[in-house]
């Protein structure tokens, strides 16, 4: 509970750093705190950065990545559009496949999974604008790298369904035991994937 020592400004700011993802009540104090700490300029070019993401952050014409141009950087590259697209649930997902530097394609963001129980149906996702790029581009593969929870389990059977008819290959990234995992520890959805996802050697 915030202490009522603190002066009404700085009880609200942490009330609302608290809210971010991550961030209890004694970390957004500590950043509150700093924030006091720090010098005036650093603290307004820091609000003003967080107003100018509001302001010019929006979705890519394309993909549906966060960029602050029509289209983001990915969709603008040329050398992207090799023909492979890579359908994920997230920025989130785009950007730790970027970091890996495993693909380069270009990617689809769906803005989240099917759920049914929560209200989320095709209509509420990236879907029918995931069809519309594979009738307006050249496409010759679509990766299905939703993740490997129930949601993203039905949402990539979904993604197969609608656009299997189509002559493209439709493939589903393949999940396995992670490096230095341990068999022993490993549950059985992970052992089985990895079973299914195995690759000849020789």
């Amino acid at each position: 509970m915030i202490t009522n020592a603190y002066p009404a400004s700085l009880q609200e700011l942490i009330r609302q750093l608290a809210k971010l993802p991550g961030l209890g009540e004694k970390s957004a104090t500590r950043i509150a705190m700093h924030l006091l700490r720090a010098d005036r300029d650093a603290v307004e070019r820091l609000a003003a950065s967080i107003q100018e993401l509001k302001q010019r952050i929006r979705t890519c014409e394309r993909c549906f990545h966060f960029t602050d141009q029509p289209l983001c950087a990915i969709c603008a590259d040329p050398a992207r559009q090799n023909g492979a697209l890579c359908v994920v649930e997230s920025s989130a997902d785009l950007l730790a496949l970027e970091s890996a530097g495993i693909f380069r394609g270009t990617y689809h963001v769906l803005q989240g999974t099917l759920a049914p129980l929560d209200g989320v149906g095709p209509d509420d996702l990236r879907i029918k604008e995931l069809i519309e790029r594979l009738q307006r581009e050249p496409i010759s593969e679509v990766i299905l790298a939703t993740n490997p929870t129930s949601e993203g389990e039905a949402t990539a059977h979904y993604l197969l369904q609608a656009v299997r008819h189509r002559t493209l290959k439709v493939s589903r990234i393949a999940y396995g035991i992670p490096m230095g995992g341990d068999l022993k520890y490993t549950d059985r959805v992970t052992l089985e994937r990895a079973m299914e996802g195995r690759r000849t050697i020789q």
